[in-house]
């Protein structure tokens, strides 16, 4: 499964956000650090609002913050965001159509979409197992210190 380039950058800037601890911080300042165009940023920021999230305020101490505790959101939450919630294996029932329609049972589910939502399943759960805190925990607090000194 193919994930967007929009999902590795609302990731990072969750990191970052949680990292400013409530500082709001602009989304003009994330597409400059992490070199992105800024319309492209403001957009994945933007789906994070809209979904619970991330908060975002106007004016001029205003900017993006994370909408609620880094250790309550699970990188799915951030996934879902901004790729969605659709399944990603769609089954047309094509076993059903053509000659291949004639060569068997036409009741039951169909073993392949069974297959897939399996996996599909295994690894929304592996997601949600996981939150932006795990990850920021992960990175060394070296980076974390330079992150934040540079964007304050």
């Amino acid at each position: 499964m193919r994930m967007s380039k929009g999902v590795e950058a609302a990731l990072h800037c969750c990191v970052v956000m949680h990292w400013l601890d409530g500082r709001p911080v602009t989304s003009a300042q994330l597409a400059e650090f992490f070199a992105l165009p800024p319309a492209y940023l403001q957009k994945t920021l933007r789906a994070l609002v809209s979904d619970g999230v991330a908060h975002a305020a106007r004016g001029q101490a205003g900017g993006f913050t994370l909408a609620r505790a880094a250790e309550s959101i699970s990188l799915m939450d951030v996934v879902s965001a901004v790729e969605g919630r659709e399944a990603a294996f769609q089954c047309e029932e094509i076993r059903l159509d053509g000659r291949s329609g004639t060569l068997g049972s036409r009741s039951g589910p169909c073993a392949i979409a069974h297959a897939m939502h399996r996996a599909e399943l295994t690894y929304r759960r592996a997601l949600m197992a996981e939150s932006v805190a795990d990850v920021a925990d992960q990175t060394g607090s070296g980076v974390r210190d330079r992150t934040v000194a540079a964007l304050v």
